[in-house]
């Protein structure tokens, strides 16, 4: 815990045998209370690796629900164990866990209710490998998502992500898309509901078990992306009536 508060730790998983223990052994259980794993049908040990490493949540899904889908699970089970503080890090050691004190003490200290760790922040983006074409991707998708949603992140696109309980339990993401821009519409729903979002720089790793888009599912996304702004901007005007804004149900 950490000023009373209790921390979740979830990991969408997919194929992450090979990179778990990394994650794993560098999550600070001085003040993490529970990790929850969910794993989205993986083809490889991944579930195996987790039982292994002795994680207590493990949760298997026995067809491939997307990465969206995924994210559902993580926070219903962290809900579920009664968690203050939720931090949402890939299992695939792309992002270092040791960023999981900042982010956390953010929010237990009430300065930020939602923490995002920001891969364009400094220079931990193209430092780390990041593909140059995404790196473009995501300056011109930020830009215009920030204009469209009145804000001003320097990504919205990051894996690392923390939340108090609180926010999760006032929007209703059961409605969300269980692909990626799962990430998007939740960070409108966040803003809709009259949260802040703080960012802390992060430095980011891209090698060969890291998971990664290709470049059409990146245009797919993109699309979505495009899709959740004008949303967002739609019913802001009250032109349309999103169900995406929708509280969540007790």
């Amino acid at each position: 815990m950490l000023n009373g508060k209790k921390i979740v730790v979830v990991l969408p998983a997919y194929n992450a045998a090979r990179t778990l223990e990394r994650t794993y052994n560098e999550i600070p259980f001085d003040i993490v209370d529970d990790v929850v794993l969910v794993d989205d049908n993986s083809r490889d040990d991944t579930v195996a690796e987790a039982h292994r490493l002795g994680i207590k949540h493990v949760i298997k899904h026995e067809v491939n629900k997307g990465y969206g889908g995924n994210q559902k699970s993580c926070y219903r089970k962290a809900l579920e164990l009664k968690a203050d503080i939720v931090i949402m890090l890939h299992p695939d050691y792309q992002y270092t866990p040791k960023l999981i004190h900042a982010v956390s003490s953010i929010i237990a200290n009430e300065l930020y209710p939602v923490v995002m760790a920001s891969r364009i922040l400094g220079k931990g983006a193209l430092k780390g490998g990041m593909p140059m074409y995404k790196y473009v991707f995501n300056r011109m998708l930020t830009l215009f998502e920030n204009i469209m949603l009145g804000q001003k992140l320097s990504e919205y696109h990051t894996g690392y992500r923390a939340f108090s309980a609180d926010v999760i339990r006032s929007i209703d993401f059961t409605h969300n898309s269980d692909d990626f821009v799962f990430d998007n519409e939740m960070i409108s729903q966040i803003f809709m509901n009259g949260y802040e979002i703080a960012e802390v720089t992060c430095p980011t790793k891209y090698f060969k078990e890291a998971s990664s888009i290709n470049f059409t599912r990146s245009m797919k996304y993109g699309r979505g992306v495009l899709r959740v702004s004008l949303t967002h901007r739609l019913h802001k005007w009250g032109v349309l009536k999103s169900k995406l804004y929708n509280k969540l149900s007790a």
